[in-house]
């Protein structure tokens, strides 16, 4: 039975019994991990001192575990807070923003299939997550992220039908069954259409450009665009996919 240690971000957590919690992390070198961490709500010093800091929604930690090919849930034995990330316990649309973040990473995602750029993205995110002014953009840039990483890049350079060059238009279409832009009419199901401003704001995220001086409105259409396409994917609303599709 392999025994792992790894930083981790608690991303579920569930009442196991009094004393136990199940719970779901996002590692950066084993991916998505389901375990059980038995006692870790004990307040008995050796409970307190194995699983410091306790495991919380939304916090970061090291965790030890084992890996049992016979069951879905590994065995969690140790727990080291590290980062509690208090500003997602005391501000709401922060906390909201963060949790679809995590959502979408762990709908995208196969179990204990590790993608370490995008855990390092995550953390990038939730410690934006501490401005007001930067939250619209550096969502963006998760999501942008979490689609290029689980290999649904979008194209937004070239036509995704025909690969030649994308003419200049004031609106193009967004193809979600071919995973891009085109210069097509969008008429048919999840194909819709898109501002130049938006796919001009799309580019510079794929170009990794600073755009400090994004437009606000362009920003939310461009993550409402994104949110929609990974609904497409997944072929499912995720519940905190209204925060982005309402609000952002």
């Amino acid at each position: 039975m392999p025994r792992f240690k790894d930083q981790a971000l608690c991303i579920r957590h569930y009442d196991w019994s009094e004393t136990s919690q199940l719970v779901a992390l996002f590692t950066r070198e084993h991916g998505l991990v389901r375990g059980l961490a038995k006692g870790s709500k004990r307040m008995s010093p050796s409970s307190v001192a194995r699983y410091s800091g306790g495991i919380d929604l939304l916090t970061l930690g090291e965790v030890v575990g084992i890996i049992r090919p016979s069951s879905e849930l590994a065995n969690l034995t140790e727990w080291d807070l590290q980062e509690p990330y208090r500003h997602l316990h005391t501000d709401l649309e922060a906390q909201r923003l963060a949790m679809f973040a995590v959502d979408l990473g762990g709908a995208m995602l196969a179990e204990h299939d590790p993608h370490p750029v995008m855990f390092d993205a995550t953390l990038v995110l939730l410690e934006s997550l501490r401005e007001t002014g930067c939250r619209g953009l550096a969502l963006l840039r998760y999501q942008w992220c979490v689609l290029t990483e689980t290999g649904y890049k979008p194209q937004v350079d070239h036509d995704v039908r025909t690969n030649q060059a994308l003419p200049d238009r004031a609106v193009y279409t967004f193809d979600a069954r071919a995973g891009g832009l085109t210069a097509a009419d969008g008429s048919e199901h999840a194909q819709w259409r898109v501002r130049r401003e938006t796919v001009e704001l799309l580019r510079g995220v794929a170009a990794g450009e600073a755009l400090e001086d994004a437009d606000g409105a362009a920003v939310g259409r461009a993550n409402r665009l994104l949110c929609v396409y990974a609904r497409a994917l997944l072929d499912r609303e995720l519940p905190t996919m209204g925060i982005v599709l309402k609000e952002v």
